[in-house]
């Protein structure tokens, strides 16, 4: 691998060319923070696509776009005299260092559990009123209801046992069925959101990303599909015109693949 003089000198390249961009390039020089949020997170979403993928190579790309957009805001702030890329990098070393006692100071923890209940427990020192005040308010549901969970476990509220959590999901399951039964889509709604929170946390208990979970699951599916789509048009049969039991000879098939 490259050298951390190596690594310097390649950081110090982007930074020039960030420089050169800016000055040089109309779509660039145009640019703000509010033009490239979208931006940022679309490249995060293909960063996250490429590591499910286990895709290192486009890992490796994808982290480059990233890492683009932090030197692009880190510029735009400087313009404005609000901060730099030095500082970028300064602030969160100090945040690093100070999240993290049992390193560079004399706090003692056993294992992993005892590092993030300190984390959390240092946040509130540091001046925020909630634990949940670190959980981005524009985060997708399922990842928003994950970082929920594991915000309130770092500072001891949460189960004892998977155990209880399952009888937890069991109970909330009854409760959702029961207003199917009843038909009240309101409280059915609130039932099933009751349904997937359980399941997030148990899925949490065992050590289970959720969002990963479910990404993979999506990209199963559409494989398959699209493979029963593939093998429809060979026929030059529409999907729409084939009935269920040849489909499933067809999913069947892309199942074993």
């Amino acid at each position: 691998m490259n050298s951390r003089q190596a690594q310097l000198k390649a950081f110090d390249r982007l930074l020039t060319i960030m420089d050169e961009l800016r000055e040089q390039c109309p779509w660039d020089k145009k640019q703000t923070m509010e033009t490239l949020r979208h931006l940022t997170i679309e490249e995060t979403y293909e960063l996250g696509n490429a590591i499910l993928d286990n895709d290192l190579e486009e890992v490796k790309k994808e982290l480059g776009d990233v890492l683009l957009h932090i030197v692009f805001y880190a510029k735009i702030g400087s313009e404005t005299q609000d901060f730099d890329i030095a500082d970028v990098c300064n602030t969160i070393c100090e945040k690093l260092i100070n999240r993290h006692p049992h390193i560079y100071g004399d706090v003692k923890v056993e294992n992993e559990d005892d590092v993030k209940r300190n984390w959390e427990n240092l946040k509130l020192k540091e001046g925020k009123k909630s634990v949940l005040e670190g959980v981005p308010r524009s985060l997708p549901a399922l990842v928003k209801a994950n970082r929920i969970q594991e915000k309130v476990a770092g500072v001891g509220f949460d189960w004892e046992k998977p155990e209880q959590v399952w009888e937890k999901l069991q109970e909330e399951l009854s409760e959702f069925r029961h207003e199917v039964k009843v038909g009240n889509e309101e409280a059915m709604e609130s039932e099933f959101g009751d349904v997937m929170f359980s399941m997030v946390n148990y899925a949490r208990f065992l050590n289970i990303n959720p969002e990963n979970a479910l990404e993979r699951t999506n990209k199963k599916f559409s494989k398959r599909f699209q493979y029963l789509e593939s093998k429809a048009k060979s026929l030059n049969k529409p999907l729409k015109e084939m009935t269920l039991a040849e489909m499933d000879v067809f999913w069947e098939e892309a199942k074993r693949l």
